[in-house]
Parts: C-alpha cells; sequence; structure tokens
C-alpha cells in the first residue's frame, strides 16, 4: 500500500538525488569563449559529481569549442547547440551571432532546468525577468578594464560574480552592485587557457622592424575609430619605420571582410600592415603578445597586452578629460595623444622612454589580477562548486 505523500517524497529525493547540472553558455561573440572554457574544463574534470555542458547559438562556436577540448586534452563535457535553427540563421547586419534577447527568450525553458548558467556577459541576466528562477545565474566576466560600462544593475541578478583581481572587486562591492558574499577574485581563467594551447608566437612579420597593435574599442563614444582610425592607417602605410597590426575590439566589424570595407580595402595586402576583424589570433593574445606597442583607447585588452610591460600610446579622439576618471585609469601606462599627426615619431618616443611607465604598469596589472600558484580556473570552478552548496 502507498501511503500518502510517499509520492512526492519519492520525487523530492529523486531530484535531490540526480546530477547537478552546470551550463557554460555563450550568446555573443567568439572571444568569450577563450575567458571560460577553461573553468568548465576544470569543474569537469575536478567534480565528478557535477554534470557539465556547453551551449551555444552557433554550430560555429561550438566547432571552436570541440577544437580547443581536444587540443586541451579532453573532458567529460557535453555540447549542446540551441535552437530552434531559423532563430539561429537570422543575423541582422551580417552578424556572427543570433540577437542574444531572442535565444534567451526562445531557450528560457531549457536553461531553467539547469542548476547553474555560467556566463562571459551580462545579457544572460534577462533571464530572471523571463522568470527563470531555478539556475543560479554565475558571470565570469570578460575581460578586466576599467570603462564604467560593465559596472550597472544587471549584475545584481547573479548568484555570483567572478573578479579578475580586487580592481574590479572593490569597484563592484563598493558602487553596490553585488554584494560581497557574491563575489569571488578568482584571477584570469584566459590566461590558463592561452598558456596550456598557444606557446609564444612568432614575430608577427619577418622584416625586423617593430610592430605596433592598433586596438580601438568598439564603442563610438570611446573608440578612436570613427574619427581618427582611417588616419592611423594611412600614415603607418606612409611611413616604413613599423609594422601595424589593426585588430579592433572584435565587435566594431564583428569579423566582417576588411576587402568589403573603403576605409580598410586600400591596406588589405600591405606587406607592413595586417588587418585581423575577429579572428582566431585576435582573440588568443598573438597579437597582445607579438607585438611591441600598443596603440588603443579603452579597450580591457590592454591589460593583456601588460602581462609583460612594454610601451603604450592612448589617441583621445573626443577630448575626453580622463585624469582622476577611473574608466580612463589604463591611460596612466603611457603618454596620452591628443591629435593623430606624427605617429611615428610618437611611437618611437614612447621606446625609447617606456621605463616611464613601467612601474604604473606593473602596478596597473597587480591591481588588475590576482594571481597565485593556483590556476584561475580551478579556483573559478571552485568558488562555482561552493555555490551550488549554499542555499540561494
Amino acid at each position: 500500500m502507498i501511503r500518502p505523500g510517499s509520492l512526492a517524497r519519492a520525487g523530492r529525493s529523486a531530484l535531490q538525488a540526480r546530477p547537478r547540472k552546470v551550463c557554460f553558455l555563450y550568446i555573443a561573440q567568439t572571444h568569450q569563449i577563450l575567458h571560460s572554457l577553461s573553468i568548465a574544463v576544470a569543474l569537469a574534470r575536478g567534480w565528478p559529481d557535477l554534470e557539465v555542458e556547453v551551449a551555444a547559438t552557433s554550430a560555429a562556436h561550438l566547432d571552436y569549442v570541440r577544437d580547443l577540448l581536444a587540443r586541451l586534452g579532453g573532458a567529460p563535457i557535453t555540447l549542446r547547440l540551441l535552437g530552434p535553427a531559423w532563430l539561429r540563421a537570422f543575423r541582422p547586419g551580417g552578424a556572427s551571432t543570433p540577437p542574444k534577447t531572442l535565444m534567451l527568450t526562445a531557450n528560457a525553458g531549457v536553461l531553467a532546468a539547469y542548476d547553474a548558467v555560467v556566463t562571459p556577459e551580462r545579457t544572460t541576466a534577462l533571464l530572471r525577468r523571463l522568470g527563470v528562477r531555478h539556475p543560479q545565474l554565475v558571470y565570469t566576466q570578460h575581460g578586466a578594464g576599467d570603462r564604467g560600462g560593465p559596472f550597472e544593475p544587471r549584475l545584481r541578478r547573479f548568484d555570483l560574480v567572478m573578479a579578475a583581481g580586487p580592481k574590479q572587486r572593490d569597484r563592484m562591492i563598493g558602487e553596490g552592485w553585488v554584494k560581497p558574499e557574491n563575489c569571488a577574485m578568482v584571477g584570469y581563467p584566459k590566461f590558463d587557457l592561452v598558456d596550456a594551447l598557444f606557446p609564444a608566437p612568432p614575430p608577427l612579420f619577418a622584416n625586423g622592424k617593430p610592430t605596433v597593435l592598433y586596438n580601438p574599442h568598439f564603442d563610438p563614444a570611446l573608440s578612436s575609430w570613427p574619427r581618427w582610425g582611417p588616419q592611423v592607417l594611412a600614415q603607418f602605410a606612409a611611413d616604413d619605420r613599423h609594422n601595424l597590426v589593426f585588430a579592433p575590439h572584435i565587435r566594431l566589424f564583428d569579423g566582417a571582410d576588411p576587402a568589403k570595407i573603403p576605409a580598410l580595402a586600400p591596406y588589405v595586402g600591405h606587406p607592413r600592415i595586417h588587418i585581423d576583424l575577429g579572428g582566431p589570433a585576435a582573440i588568443d593574445m598573438t597579437y597582445t603578445r607579438g607585438a611591441d606597442v600598443y596603440l588603443g583607447d579603452a579597450s580591457s585588452q590592454i591589460y593583456e597586452f601588460l602581462r609583460t610591460p612594454k610601451p603604450c600610446l592612448f589617441l583621445n579622439a573626443h577630448g575626453a578629460v580622463w585624469r582622476g576618471d577611473e574608466s580612463y585609469h589604463h591611460w596612466r601606462y603611457g603618454p596620452v595623444l591628443d591629435e593623430v599627426d606624427g605617429l611615428a615619431e610618437a611611437v618611437d618616443a614612447a621606446r625609447r622612454n617606456e621605463g616611464d611607465y613601467a612601474e604604473a604598469q606593473r602596478a596597473g596589472f597587480a591591481e588588475s589580477f590576482d594571481l597565485t600558484d593556483e590556476p584561475s580556473s580551478h579556483r573559478a570552478a571552485a568558488a562555482i562548486a561552493a555555490r551550488l552548496e549554499r542555499p540561494r
């Protein structure tokens, strides 16, 4: 005889006994994969009681993940392509991924079945507004920059927010976006993946000339590209002292063909100018490690470049009053140019005087990345596992 309530108790026991499932979600451009995939590997290898899945809205993303996992030696991770197919194919303006909000809305029921959803971007906070309550939402970040945009109200919807170092942690907590008990300072998991898979790159050019990386941001309110970018390319083409890698933030052109962009087409195939609008080398630190000089504005890639202190230059194309503004904290690491003329001379001067900024660069890197003997990906995985043990 079955007693009243026994089926309900059995159902609860079965639910409690099933393995907990963690989803690493990728709904944005490819570069974000490198910021959390090593965490997924560490979690899958180190916590066998958890089922780890990677879900993406693009088959190309899963192909990239599959290749990275194979090169890392594999891990018990299931790959899942989110639907529907017609929405995956919807790419307004030739974007590399379908609209994030539409894909989240279409897959809210699927994502609600996980015990945790781990994401490197903040749009996933929309799940809470869509009524998804069960999964713990974990935000890993996808950079360690200074601009104020990432410090915003959506952070409050996450159950766990990671910080690369004290700079991020203190600002998120100090401004009230994240509670101390919901913040884990874990270092920079992307470094783990890069160190494991990408040995030091060979010289970017064979001519022996110093190489400048021009890395403008995508946000027109911060980027030097709309006002000065074409002039930057023209100056490096006209002066043979330096090589130039033009590798902007992936969202500036979202992987478009440079030959079809009038401002870039004249430089395609130039012997001293290399253009990469979002290929693998643009996101795996090939250029930030291989370049001799950084030229940019507001991209967080400045901190990846400064893993080894090197000369930097910053373009103030908007006449920003930047001193004392935390969003321009990194402009203390090199000269700030208020005009774009004479770039070749400015690069040479920055190389001669790089020692003037070395101490500031080292201090900025240290406050941006809390790196210890324990790999950052392991620290992040442990934070997720611990969060799953805590009551909501």
